[in-house]
């Protein structure tokens, strides 16, 4: 299939709406939540016949009352509680639940606004393909300046080192992606997600289905929008957490890591041994400014294509990214067991 060709437009086959099943994590999600099930509900007429679960870990916000309220309008929307808090488990108590009469599982994400028709394309995609899970591109947006900044540099080989599933344009089969959709008969014979992982639950879970003999598929013409964090502490412990994630998910399965995921340990450890060493040896922080310089001359290009000056904040999104995934990769293989 041709680059950036999708399979939504191919379709001969479309899922029966009775088969399918919709898993929405959330917490602490009154800000997102309606605009989410809004999107995710409204449009394709089979949607009356989905079933959608918004699973709790239990938000002391406005959330659950914005719940109810959408139960009352929605008859086919429910929502229960997650003990275990985690989207991994919040995914699996929904399953548990509701999952004994669905084939498909459809994982949406209460940050993200949905295209028209979204639930649906996906299913259709799992039927036709016959894969055991469905990915998609996410194509980050912001509104405040530090998130616009970080929304433009994520989805770049600078920001997230050219993973298909950051702004991707291709279609075709992957190793791993952003969950969209899963066979649920299939997710269920290798346990569904490990409830262990606080953070990269998805990643962890591709592995098992690559050892399982099964197929992730990326259907780039099926897009969804998100909002990346807009503070740059946000951001630091979002990152830190995924490293962490990233290298529990390598030790479990005794894999090795990506060469886009070595370039931030690397660049991590070459400022700190460069600074360690410079008063000794000058010569040493030649590194730092190259790599800092970098940022800043991609922080100038970005500010410049977008006409803005807050795209001269892309370059701190950047590093904050690279040093706090290092961090989190680093800290979790040498000190965690």
């Amino acid at each position: 299939m041709a680059d950036g060709e999708g399979l939504s437009s191919l379709y001969g086959i479309k899922a029966d709406a009775a088969e399918i099943l919709v898993a929405i994590p959330t917490l602490n999600e009154e800000a997102h939540i309606e605009r989410c099930v809004a999107s995710l509900m409204d449009g394709d007429p089979r949607l009356a016949r989905v079933q959608f679960v918004v699973s709790d870990g239990g938000s002391t916000d406005a959330t659950r009352e914005i719940l109810e309220r959408l139960a009352a309008r929605y008859a086919n929307l429910s929502w229960i509680d997650n003990p275990g808090r985690l989207q991994s488990a919040a995914i699996n108590r929904v399953v548990e639940q509701f999952g004994s009469v669905r084939t498909i599982l459809v994982r949406c994400d209460a940050h993200s606004v949905y295209p028209e028709g979204y639930v649906t394309q996906v299913a259709d995609a799992i039927k036709k393909l016959g894969v055991a899970s469905l990915v998609v591109p996410m194509d980050a947006v912001g509104q405040g300046c530090f998130q616009r900044a970080n929304a433009w540099v994520v989805d770049t080989p600078l920001g997230s080192g050219g993973s298909p599933h950051r702004g991707g344009k291709s279609s075709g089969y992957v190793d791993h992606g952003h969950h969209a959709g899963f066979d649920l008969s299939f997710y269920t014979a290798v346990g569904g997600y490990d409830e262990t992982f606080s953070h990269n639950e998805d990643a962890e879970y591709d592995a098992r289905v690559a050892a399982a003999g099964g197929k992730v598929y990326l259907d780039s013409s099926i897009r969804l929008q998100y909002y990346p964090r807009a503070t740059i502490a946000g951001l630091a412990r979002q990152y830190f957490n995924y490293g962490k994630g990233r290298a529990r998910t390598l030790r479990k399965h005794r894999l090795r890591p990506k060469i886009r995921q070595l370039f931030p340990i690397a660049s991590l450890l070459a400022v700190v041994g460069s600074v360690l060493v410079a008063p000794v040896l000058p010569l040493a922080l030649v590194y730092p400014a190259i790599y800092f310089g970098g940022l800043m001359v991609a922080s100038i290009w970005i500010a410049l294509s977008k006409r803005s000056i807050c795209g001269l904040g892309a370059g701190l999104a950047a590093a904050t990214m690279h040093m706090a995934w290092a961090a989190g990769f680093l800290g979790q293989t040498f000190f965690r067991r």
